[in-house]
């Protein structure tokens, strides 16, 4: 089914956005040296170890380009999938949201909500590979973005020629907690080696999707698949889950052929007012 004539200026559009990162990049920013897509020695990830949380960004509300953030009180539970991107040598050297410096060669990343510090695990859903990154910056202020990646990070990803990618980011803490105080302590993990990149992509990236719903009732789902018909969104369909103890109908769409249409797709969803849609690989 083709999409709708009003799909042509949102997609100038998000190609326009596609070039920045952390709310404020341009055609500027960029690897070390103009071209240049690798570097001498990759830096391990990072090592998760517990910590206070920083003085400073940790809101608990800020506000950037007229939205207003709340920091969340802890990062338990945590795991999120969306789209990534990355920032580099137009803001190595700058100061982060918790004042340190920025190395566009660390193992670090920034987040709209996550408290700083806070230790992720990030997912390539397209190649299977995976790091893990320190959050100590506020970002990325573009619409479907989730986070932003350090140059190093991203290239371990190999996701630097692209500028973005579908990810899942899944935090790593300590103890549960209700905002500093802790309730019940854990034993914090040993740290380990970084996780061996696969020399194949272990998922295929045509196997890709976005989920808009899980229905107990095919009644629901044949509901949701029509209003998702009727504003033109393509290649949906539904998918009859036996797994769980009773039958769920789950309502997806794809495969999602890379973050252009990703975006689009969100864009229009949003329309329609469905805003929690869930990607999925298979």
């Amino acid at each position: 089914m083709p999409m709708p004539r009003s799909i042509t200026p949102l997609l100038l559009i998000l190609l326009a956005v596609m070039l920045t990162s952390c709310g404020s990049n341009d055609v500027r920013d960029g690897p070390p040296r103009s071209g240049s897509t690798r570097i001498p020695d990759l830096p391990d990830d990072a090592v998760p170890r517990p910590e206070a949380k920083s003085r400073y960004g940790n809101g608990p509300n800020y506000e950037v380009l007229g939205k207003r953030y709340t920091v969340k009180s802890s990062s338990n539970g945590y795991k999120e999938r969306g789209v990534a991107s990355w920032y580099g040598k137009k803001f190595h050297g700058n100061l982060t949201s918790n004042r340190e410096v920025y190395d566009m060669h660390g193992m670090t990343a920034a987040h709209k909500t996550l408290p700083l510090p806070t230790y992720v695990r990030v997912r390539n859903l397209s190649n299977n590979r995976t790091v893990v990154v320190r959050v100590n910056d506020r970002g990325p202020f573009v619409h479907n973005r989730i986070i932003d990646l350090s140059y190093s990070a991203a290239l371990k990803l190999d996701m630097v020629k692209t500028g973005t990618s579908l990810v899942e980011v899944e935090a790593i803490t300590f103890d549960d907690r209700t905002g500093d105080r802790p309730v019940r302590k854990v034993a914090p993990p040993k740290p380990t080696a970084p996780t061996p990149q696969p020399t194949t992509p272990e998922i295929d990236e045509n196997r890709i999707f976005l989920q808009v719903g899980a229905f107990g009732s095919r009644e629901n789902a044949q509901r949701r698949l029509a209003a998702l018909r009727a504003a033109n969104i393509p290649t949906v369909f539904i998918v009859e889950d036996t797994s769980a103890s009773s039958m769920l109908y789950r309502v997806r769409i794809g495969p999602i052929k890379g973050i252009v249409q990703y975006d689009i797709i969100v864009e229009e969803l949003d329309n329609i007012g469905i805003s929690d849609p869930y990607l999925i690989n298979e």
